[in-house]
C-alpha cells in the first residue's frame, strides 16, 4: 500500500462506525490532483489494478461525505465514516475487475475488524446523499461484497415478516431520508441501485450523469418487486 498524504482532513468528532464507496471517473494520480484542487480528500484509493493508496489517516476525518445523513447519523458523516474511492471510468456503470474488488475486500475486511463497524454502516455514496450523488453506481458487487462479511445483502422470504408494505416507511427504517418528495424519490432509486440494479437506467454521459443522478417523477411505490425486497432488506437491516 502507498501513501500520499493530502493535507485535507481534521479531527474527528465521533468514532468510526461507517464505510462509505465512491467512485470516480480518474485514476489513482489524476484523482488525487482533482481531490487536492477541489480540496477534497478520502482514506483510500483502489484502483482498477487493485493497488491501494492511503491518502489520510484512519484517525483523521477526510473530506469525501459532504452534505448526506444515514439511519442516526444526520450530522457528519465524514466525522463517522472512513471513505474509500473506487477508479472506475464508467462511474460504477460497467463492471468492477475482480482484481480491484478483490483489494477491496481485503482492505474492508482488515478495517471492519479493527474499528467493529456495523453491516448496517457499509454503504455507498448515493446511499447517504441520493439528491447528489450516483457512485459507487448500479454495477457495485454489493452482494459479493455481504457474502464476504461486508455490508448486508437480503432474503426475500423476509418479507413476509416486514410490519408494513409502506415504501416510505420501509426506506426510512433502513437508513435513507425521506422527508421530501425529492428525498422519496431520490431515496429509491438509491435504493435501487444498491439492491435492484436493474430497475436504474444506464447513461452512457458521465457528466450528464453526475448533473442529473436520478430520474425526474421516480416512482416505485407500486413497483411489487420493489417494495417487497425493501421490506425484506428492512427486516435484515434491523434484525
Amino acid at each position: 500500500m502507498k501513501f500520499v498524504p493530502l493535507p485535507f482532513f481534521n479531527d474527528r468528532e465521533s468514532e468510526i462506525d461507517m464505510l462509505v464507496f465512491h467512485c470516480s471517473a480518474q485514476h489513482t494520480m489524476e484523482m488525487i490532483d482533482v481531490l487536492r484542487e477541489s480540496q477534497l480528500s478520502c482514506h483510500y484509493i483502489v484502483d482498477t489494478d487493485g493497488s491501494v493508496t492511503q491518502l489520510v489517516a484512519d484517525d483523521k476525518r477526510a473530506w469525501h461525505g459532504g452534505a448526506g445523513s444515514w439511519r442516526e447519523v444526520t450530522d457528519s458523516i465524514n466525522s463517522h465514516s472512513i471513505g474509500i474511492e473506487l477508479s472506475s471510468p464508467s462511474l460504477g456503470q460497467a463492471p468492477y475487475p475482480a482484481m480491484q474488488i478483490n483489494a477491496l475486500i481485503r482492505l474492508c475486511r482488515g478495517l471492519i475488524a479493527k474499528y467493529h463497524i456495523p453491516s448496517q454502516n457499509i454503504i455507498g455514496h448515493s446511499d447517504s446523499a441520493p439528491t447528489r450523488k450516483p457512485d459507487p453506481g448500479k454495477a457495485f458487487p454489493w452482494q459479493k461484497l455481504a457474502q464476504k462479511g461486508i455490508g448486508l445483502w437480503y432474503d426475500l422470504q423476509d418479507a413476509a415478516n416486514a410490519p408494513t408494505d409502506n415504501l416510505k416507511q420501509l426506506l426510512s427504517g433502513i437508513g435513507y431520508r425521506t422527508e421530501t418528495e425529492e428525498d422519496f424519490s431520490a431515496a429509491q432509486y438509491a435504493f435501487a441501485r444498491h439492491f435492484l440494479p436493474d430497475l436504474v437506467t444506464t447513461d452512457a454521459d458521465i457528466y450528464h450523469l453526475i448533473r442529473h443522478v436520478f430520474p425526474e417523477n421516480v416512482d416505485f411505490t407500486t413497483n411489487e418487486k420493489l417494495i417487497t425486497t425493501a421490506q425484506a432488506v428492512y427486516m435484515r437491516f434491523n434484525s
